[in-house]
């Protein structure tokens, strides 16, 4: 495949864009409204912010190789798939738009000189033409608009000879440096920000380049000089022309005439060759530019068909991307106005601007050691390209500045959704990990339990992947949404499997939102490989806060059970037994059972509520994930106390603000009651230090149900 250099790859595209059509027909018009010296305050304000955000996107190309896509692939790369494609969808789609509009703007001009000629039929030959050169080749375009850069340099030429052959009749006194916005219907300053607004699309153009990304010899070198230079070199032209402008005609010439400048040139068919030929290579760009970030989405597969649409032909041109991108522009022309949705394109231009800088200074904030371009800038410039693009974009339009945001967001909403695989590394993980730090630092000066922000945080010994396999849907269920299942390995590195498969079942976890991460530890003792897991996780700040014990292991690790239960009371960790029933197993999850022990002879409710709290709170969580109903029951020894005992269970409900759905308090032996427990489909006991294993499967076989017996850590707290 054919690569570019900078010349024709950026300088020649970016520069071409830049010189457009407002310098043609509307630049005589803004120095009329605002006088020379309010033009040049215009200019140098426009080009201020395309100049910062073009540092910014120079930062960025030279730090890593961005690929095919422009800045699209520039914010995937930074900020993830999503992002990317909420802003390149759009973008992809509003140029399409752009590419129409150029063909109305060429096709106004023609008609200034062939008003007979059918206006359609022009639309649709000029549509041809360009779209038959840019699907020719990338590198046929970039030899067309060599000779567009020709014409436009010719066109610049007749006005330099015009100002030597005396059209600057105005003397410097009698330039108007500060005009009369009498073309402008607006009161106090808004006039100012009202021909900004006109002015400021002309300065839109610095990404022409940068869609080449992928069919550049280097674009780390070539997008940050073919840039930076075409800017430079647009800027020089615009101020001059202003000045020229502004000594070749009055006020009340530039502010009713648009076609000033044509008639003050020495030669003014050269003009209109510009005209032409600025709206014809800007249309010619976007159709390559466009082309080429759906080729880069269909890469990511962020669209359907991607592998469809990353289609290249042996000369390397997108050719699916390309197919599409011309119905899209047809099917835009067939619309024959596009002035309701033609602030659309200059927006999502702005957002693009917008967003790059805001890579640049999150990569900047983060410090990373990965971030080392050869191209630096100073903290200050990103942030006044962002604010000098959100500022643009709200003096434009409002209201479509707030739909064009709108867009995005819900593009990057249906994106999420999808649950995107990304193929490279962004920065996404470095902001979480700063923003964690961050959290943790100031998190660990609070001097209080977090016992308000508990989730649980399950830490899950696995000797078998087979019983965390059994056990998947309740541990789910309990850690879903906010909670964590760490998947600690169990063994004596002999079954060399265990480590692939606990890192399967995390990712199924990760699947159904439950965050799970797998660590081994390498030893022939399952409560010293847990114990010293646990020990060795109590530095960790989000360290797992309950230990998930699994009656389905192996009967050597479940004698291990009561040496893990006392190492983690030590610990501070709650813990669960799971014993399931093994016909019963989990039911048809819609009732649950909360045994709470007695609180004989006071009945009174305290803050330091242990052994009970932890119970509650995942018998909350099932209530939530399972749509289920909550029980809660206590056993009294003396049948007086059963009303007690009932305004106990009613205050735990009221200061707990547990929507629970019925209570039960029950006269009589708490192990003969056992035969008699009200129908669930699981049932909550404590843990009882000392008690043997077979204690645990004994209750379950008792109960006809699945158990989980829990013990507190202290930690907990169901009154926060």
């Amino acid at each position: 495949m054919k690569k570019f250099g900078t010349f024709g790859g950026v300088f020649t595209p970016t520069l071409l864009t830049i010189l457009g059509v407002i310098m043609y027909l509307r630049l005589g018009w803004v120095v009329g409204n605002a006088g020379l010296l309010g033009a040049w305050s215009i200019i140098i304000l426009a080009f201020g912010i395309t100049l910062t955000t073009a540092l910014s996107m120079s930062s960025i190309t030279t730090n890593t190789r961005i690929g095919a896509g422009g800045a699209y692939a520039i914010i995937a790369r930074a900020l993830g798939l999503e992002v990317g494609g909420s802003l390149g969808i759009p973008r992809y789609i509003s140029q399409g738009l752009a590419v129409t509009m150029y063909i109305f703007g060429f096709r106004e001009g023609w008609l200034s000189i062939f008003p007979e000629h059918p206006a359609f039929l022009i639309d649709v030959l000029v549509f041809v033409v360009l779209y038959g050169i840019a699907w020719k080749s990338a590198e046929l375009a970039i030899k067309t608009q060599y000779i567009i850069m020709a014409i436009i340099c010719a066109s610049l030429a007749v006005i330099v000879m015009a100002a030597f052959n005396g059209s600057m009749v105005n003397g410097t006194a009698d330039v108007v440096r500060f005009g009369s916005y009498s073309g402008v219907s607006a009161e106090g300053s808004e006039k100012f920000w009202l021909v900004f607004a006109v002015f400021f699309p002309a300065a839109t153009g610095i990404m022409a380049g940068a869609n080449m990304s992928g069919e550049l010899k280097n674009p780390g070198r070539s997008i940050p000089k073919g840039t930076l230079w075409a800017i430079g070199v647009s800027f020089v032209i615009y101020m001059l022309l202003a000045y020229w402008i502004a000594r070749s005609a009055s006020e009340y010439e530039l502010v009713s005439n648009y076609n000033i400048m044509i008639e003050k040139a020495w030669f003014p068919p050269l003009i209109i060759a510009g005209v032409l030929g600025a709206t014809f290579s800007s249309a010619l760009a976007s159709i390559i530019g466009s082309s080429r970030i759906l080729f880069a989405m269909g890469q990511h597969r962020v669209l359907p068909q991607s592998e469809w649409l990353e289609f290249q032909d042996k000369a390397g041109q997108p050719r699916n991307a390309m197919l599409v991108t011309g119905v899209l522009i047809f099917a835009t022309m067939l619309l024959r106005d596009l002035n309701a949705v033609a602030p659309l394109v200059t927006m999502f231009f702005l957002i693009t601007y917008a967003m790059l800088n805001i890579v640049v200074i999150i990569e900047q904030r983060l410090g990373l050691v990965s971030f080392r371009p050869t191209f630096t800038v100073n903290h200050i410039v990103p942030w006044v390209g962002l604010i000098g693009s959100l500022f643009t974009m709200f003096i434009i339009n409002p209201i479509i500045s707030l739909v064009s945001w709108a867009l995005m967001f819900f593009v990057y909403g249906l994106l999420s959704r999808r649950k995107l695989e990304t193929r490279f590394e962004d920065v996404r993980s470095g902001l979480f990990t700063s923003f964690a730090e961050w959290a943790a630092k100031h998190t660990a000066e609070n001097v209080h339990q977090q016992e308000r922000t508990w989730k649980p945080n399950l830490i899950v010994p696995v000797g078998d992947n087979a019983a965390v396999q059994g056990s998947f849907s309740i541990i789910r269920d309990l850690a879903y949404p906010k909670g964590a299942a760490v998947l600690l390995g169990i063994g004596d590195g002999e079954k060399g499997d265990l480590n692939m498969r606990l890192h399967a079942t995390s990712r199924a976890f990760q699947q159904v939102d439950v965050h799970s991460s797998v660590a081994m530890m390498r030893t022939n003792s399952f409560a010293e490989g847990v114990n010293f897991g646990n020990q060795a996780l109590t530095a960790a700040f989000f360290r797992p806060n309950i230990v998930f014990l699994n009656l389905l292991e192996a009967k050597e690790a479940v004698d291990d059970f009561p040496k893990i239960i006392g190492e983690a009371r030590r610990l501070e960790l709650g813990v669960i037994v799971y014993a399931p029933h093994p016909l019963a197993m989990l039911g048809r999850q819609q009732t649950v059972n909360v045994w709470l022990r007695a609180q004989a002879p006071d009945w009174e409710v305290t803050p330091e509520h242990q052994n009970q709290d932890l119970a509650l709170l995942l018998a909350y969580k099932l209530k939530l994930n399972w749509s289920a109903k909550v029980r809660i029951i206590t056993v009294v020894d003396d049948f007086e106390d059963q009303t007690k005992a009932r305004n106990y269970l009613q205050q735990v409900i009221a200061l707990a603000r547990m929507p629970i759905d019925e209570t039960r308090v029950i006269h009589g032996n708490f192990f003969e009651q056992l035969n008699h427990t009200p129908p669930a489909d699981l049932n909550f006991f404590g843990i009882h230090p000392g008690n043997d294993m077979n204690y645990y499967h004994e209750t379950a076989a008792k109960v006809g149900t699945t158990c989980l017996f829990v013990m507190d850590s202290g930690h907990e707290n169901i009154f926060a």
